[in-house]
């Protein structure tokens, strides 16, 4: 039988990238002791009263069809959002989505096709390949250099880009690297964005867990407010990411020129968690301020945890719920060093070549477990990275 290319496309971009993480999940059904830190799952609850809204909306009747550009109540919550960060956003800005994947899928499927060119930096979320790729475009990939703190050079970007680039895929804060850009850095990649005539789309789903540093967006600059487009969910900023309630706000002329592409795909998400979502939206949930200390206290868990350690050196993030090792200095690479990991060890985390050709050397660890629970990893993580490194004198 014959298949569309976009399956030849994505063959090798699907659950394949997080076959450790797989096993590992096997493992632990079966009984073993597996200490996971693999996926970006908030171990906080949604807040009790998103839970109770999304009740009181099924009760209410709040199932039937919905429209595809969102239902009014979330519409007028995501455009209030983002009018606090720039003052000429209306409702006509806004499309909802099933979370920032599908939003991000459909965005890139309305900006790029088959001949194009989509810049985006390396190391990169794991899915960002397969999104590309199925429009018929290709990736070109911009290096995010660990001396820069991973965070994207308007040179380098200028230098990556060809006759054919049409989309700049940023993501700040960055997943996986946790790295958040400044507003000087964002100034001078979105002027290299403008000479060049290229769309920007902006992954900002950790915006809300930033530690210490200043969140900046190209959206909130009138210079480049024509080229942007941003993607978000309550995902991570409300700990509920199986709810799938997102959103992509960009100019007018492209939400209404996307509109039949989204209606297409989905003609509209649930009405009762759109009622969630105008309720995160519009009220104070202290969530993203719990997950955002335990996270930024784990992550320094870790440095300390794992300061002894041959062969390992960890990058301290910015934001978010992972954190990044290199294990190179063990003789072993990203993926030996995870299988490793979790056959001996018993600790899974998500192998860096998941995340590009950058991260062919390091691990990302999740921060989403009881401090407990980091302690011992970080125990696993040096007793595996002792034995590799006296292996590697040896061989030496």
């Amino acid at each position: 039988m014959r298949y569309a290319s976009i399956t030849e496309r994505l063959a090798d971009l699907g659950s394949g990238k997080w076959s450790l993480h797989i096993r590992a999940r096997q493992l632990k059904a079966s009984g073993a002791d597996i200490i996971e830190l693999t996926i970006g799952e908030p171990d906080l609850p949604p807040d009790r009263a998103l839970l109770d809204e999304c009740q009181r909306a099924m009760n209410a009747g709040r199932y039937r069809y919905s429209n595809g550009r969102g239902e009014p109540t979330v519409v007028a919550a995501v455009a209030e959002k983002y009018r606090r960060r720039r003052a000429d956003v209306t409702n006509e800005n806004v499309l909802c989505f099933p979370g920032t994947q599908t939003a991000l899928f459909a965005v890139i499927l309305g900006l790029a096709e088959a001949g194009d060119a989509v810049l985006v930096g390396d190391p990169l979320y794991a899915t960002y390949e397969g999104v590309i790729r199925s429009t018929g475009a290709h990736p070109v990939l911009v290096p995010l250099k660990p001396e820069f703190g991973f965070h994207m050079q308007a040179e380098d970007l200028e230098k990556a880009i060809t006759p054919e680039s049409r989309v700049l895929l940023l993501n700040t804060p960055h997943n996986p690297t946790g790295a958040v850009l400044t507003a000087e850095e964002i100034a001078a990649i979105g002027e290299v964005a403008r000479r060049h005539d290229l769309w920007i789309v902006c992954d900002e789903v950790y915006e809300e867990l930033v530690f210490d540093a200043v969140f900046a967006s190209p959206f909130d600059n009138p210079d480049f407010a024509e080229r942007t487009i941003v993607v978000s969910s309550i995902s991570k900023s409300h700990a509920a990411p199986g709810f799938r309630s997102g959103w992509a706000v960009g100019p007018v002329e492209f939400t209404e020129r996307l509109l039949p592409v989204s209606e297409t795909m989905l003609f509209g998400t649930q009405p009762f968690i759109a009622d969630m979502t105008a309720y995160a939206l519009t009220h104070d949930i202290d969530t993203a301020r719990r997950m955002r200390l335990s996270y930024k206290s784990r992550a320094a868990q870790i440095v300390a945890g794992l300061a002894a350690a041959p062969g390992i050196e960890v990058f301290a993030p910015e934001a978010g719920m992972f954190i990044l090792i290199d294990v190179s200095g063990t003789g072993l690479d990203g993926d030996a060093f995870a299988w490793a990991l979790l056959e001996e060890e018993g600790v899974a985390v998500m192998p860096g070549s998941s995340f590009g050709d950058e991260a062919q050397n390091y691990l990302r660890v999740s921060l989403t477990v009881p401090d407990g629970a980091i302690d011992e990893a970080c125990r696993r993580i040096s007793a595996l990275a002792e034995r590799a490194s006296l292996r590697k004198e040896r061989c030496a």
